[in-house]
Order: structure tokens, then sequence, then C-alpha cells
């Protein structure tokens, strides 16, 4: 819901404003709910290295992260931009292995082969019939695999900020303030930030779908994962927010009246059976 709601914002208002809008809404939302929920609209109190890796989660997953996947599903469609995005699970078992020295099995190192080849497959059935250029093309590929490695990192760091049972919707509301505080300084430095707010006044049907997106995504998503987390392994939870390309195959068929042929998939199918893999305990 979250990707239908950003393509089709992304498509009116352009996927920079989509970015800085969407983190806004988000933002005013959690400190509703984190005052209901928990009488303080935003947790001083949670300790300075806390905020830290919170902070750093969101500027890169959050601001960078979502930024490049706009920009993916401007060119190439939220059906792919999306499978690109199930990229991210084969990066995290990278990342901790560099970082944290955590060894990869023989498994994972098929199941990463397994989720690259299927992706591979699904990317190398070529996109004119749908309306893309080459250019386009190879642009939103670029950039839905950069959302996938900052969503990435974003997670593994999230995870280091989220220790002792920290609330998800107070992190994600940290991560949210660090993003918006990051997207809108840039705006202001580029000259862009009154440019965005005409844009958003001028582009209501923007603005609806943006607030839709935001909804499920940044508020909704971003919190129900960071819960997910918290309460089981990484790599469970990675696997199963892997599924939304699948989910999207119907929906991008019989609402976008995007073609789809068996290459795309089965290759769709073989990737999501990779990030599975990756995790087989």
């Amino acid at each position: 819901m979250s990707a239908v709601g950003f393509s089709n914002a992304t498509s009116v208002l352009g996927s920079q404003v989509t970015n800085r809008l969407r983190v806004v809404l988000a933002l005013i939302a959690l400190i509703v709910i984190n005052t209901v929920l928990y009488g303080k609209p935003i947790p001083f109190d949670a300790g300075l290295e806390r905020w830290g890796w919170l902070t750093l989660s969101g500027v890169i997953g959050l601001a960078l992260g979502d930024a490049f996947l706009f920009s993916s599903y401007r060119h190439i469609g939220p059906r792919l931009g999306l499978l690109l995005l199930s990229l991210a699970p084969v990066f995290s078992a990278v990342i901790a292995w560099g970082l944290f020295g955590e060894t990869l099995t023989f498994m994972q190192m098929l199941g990463i082969a397994v989720t690259l080849g299927g992706i591979s497959w699904v990317v190398l059935v070529r996109g004119e019939e749908n309306g893309q250029s080459q250019h386009d093309w190879r642009k939103g590929i670029l950039f839905g695999i950069l959302a996938a490695l900052g969503q990435a990192a974003g997670l593994v760091l999230s995870k280091q900020g989220m220790g002792d049972n920290f609330s998800p919707f107070a992190a994600t509301l940290i991560r949210m303030i660090a993003a918006v505080a990051s997207l809108w300084i840039v705006a202001l430095f580029q000259g862009q930030a009154v440019k965005t707010v005409q844009t958003v006044i001028a582009n209501p049907k923007g603005l609806r779908w943006a607030i839709f997106g935001a909804f499920f995504g940044p508020v909704f998503g971003v919190s129900a994962s960071l819960l997910a987390v918290q309460h089981t392994a990484v790599g469970v939870a990675s696997t199963i927010m892997a599924l939304p390309p699948v989910v999207m195959l119907p929906i991008s068929y019989f609402f976008y009246k995007e073609k789809l042929n068996w290459q795309s998939i089965l290759g769709t199918l073989v990737a999501i059976g990779g990030v599975a893999l990756l995790f087989l305990r």
C-alpha cells in the first residue's frame, strides 16, 4: 500500500518533494501516537547512545534510502522498485558479516545467489514493453539497488538502538526526526524548501496519495517492522518483509495495467525464495 501511495504521489509531485512531504506527515502522526501511548510526544529520555544509533539509521535508511526508492518508482514503477528492495536482506547479511563478524553458512550463500539470480532474471527482461526507455531503465535499477542498501544499513543500525525492549513507535519517531532534519536542511541550502511547499499546495491529488502512503509506510509499516525485528530474529522478519513484490504482481496487472510475462512472475518468486533460503535454519 505504501508503494502504491508513494508511486502515485511521485508521478504528480516528483520524488524529492514526495520524500520531503512524507517524512513531515509521518512525523506529525508519530508525535500524536507517542503522546497517546506514552504521554510524551518525543522520547528525550532515551539516552544519547540510543539517539545516536537511531538518528544515523534515520538519515541512512529513511532519508537517503527512501529518496533512492522513490526515484526508482518514478523510473521503473513500484513492482520492480519493490523487487530490487528485496536485496535488503542480502545486504543486511553482508553488512553483519563485514561489521560484526557474523559468518555466512553455505545455505546463506546459496540464498544470496538465488536471490541475485531471481532479481537479475526479472531485470534482464527488458522494460520497453511497459514504456521505459533504456536510460530510465538503467537509472531505475541503480536507484533500486541503492535503496536496498540504504534500508539494510538502516535496519542494522536500528537493531543496535532498540535494545531493552525500546518502543518501536518511539524508535521510528527518532528516526523520522533525523530524516526530517536532514532532508529539509538540505532543501533550505538548495533553495527548494519554499518551492516544495508551493508544489504540494498546487497538487492536492499528490498530497492525498502522500498521506495514504505515509500512513501505510513510515507510520504503520516502519513501526511494525521494528516491532518484528525486536521480537524475532532479523532474518525471519526480513524474509517476511521481502514479500511485497509478490503482492504487487496482481496490483501491477489489474490497477497499473502493466504487462507481466512468465519470466517476471517466476523470477520474482525465485528471488523471494532466495531470501527465505538466506535465513533458513
